[in-house]
């Protein structure tokens, strides 16, 4: 058994004890009942179970749930998929993220399944392209290399791309 305290959308977990081969995906779902992130493959490959973990000096870095124990993210400050809208003091929705309207506005999912996945791996790009923004010759080839290792069986990449794409131009990460 491993006792672990962490921080969660703001929220300071912890601390909780539990099985030291607990995966982090469980933890969220079993112990903090937030099932937004998905399990898909199990062994790392899909990339729907990916979360934010925030860096102390404001970095930010994607990481998959399904192959890390809980114990690697102790002490640690996260973001999930529920973590990014705006909300009021009692809880409600008040603002999306802008990578989440942008993927509703381009119907860039259908089943959802990847979804989380997505808005994790995009609000890093978002982040790290706010701190360096990226030229526009170079603008899909970042957009595929931060991308290119999610799985979506629906609707294929296109219109996350796409959203993406238009999302990184509307925030001024793009230099022309």
């Amino acid at each position: 058994m491993i006792t672990v305290n962490m921080t969660i959308n703001d929220r300071l977990i912890g601390p909780i004890e539990v099985d030291d081969n607990t995966m982090m995906i469980d933890f969220l779902h079993e112990y903090v009942n937030l099932t937004g992130t998905k399990f898909g493959c199990g062994v790392g490959v899909c990339h729907a179970c990916t979360i934010v973990v925030d860096g102390a000096d404001g970095s930010s870095e994607s990481v998959r749930t399904c192959i890390n124990g809980v114990g690697r993210f102790n002490g640690q400050r996260i973001r999930t998929v529920e973590g990014h809208a705006k909300r009021n003091n009692l809880g409600k929705i008040i603002a999306l993220s802008p990578v989440q309207k942008t993927f509703l506005d381009h119907f860039s999912f259908q089943c959802g399944w990847c979804t989380s996945g997505f808005v994790n791996e995009t609000t890093v790009l978002l982040e790290r392209l706010r701190k360096e923004p990226v030229a526009m010759a170079d603008l899909e080839s970042t957009i595929e290399g931060a991308l290119k290792d999610h799985v979506c069986r629906c609707t294929g990449y296109k219109k996350y791309y796409e959203g993406v794409k238009a999302m990184l131009i509307s925030e001024g990460v793009v230099r022309t």
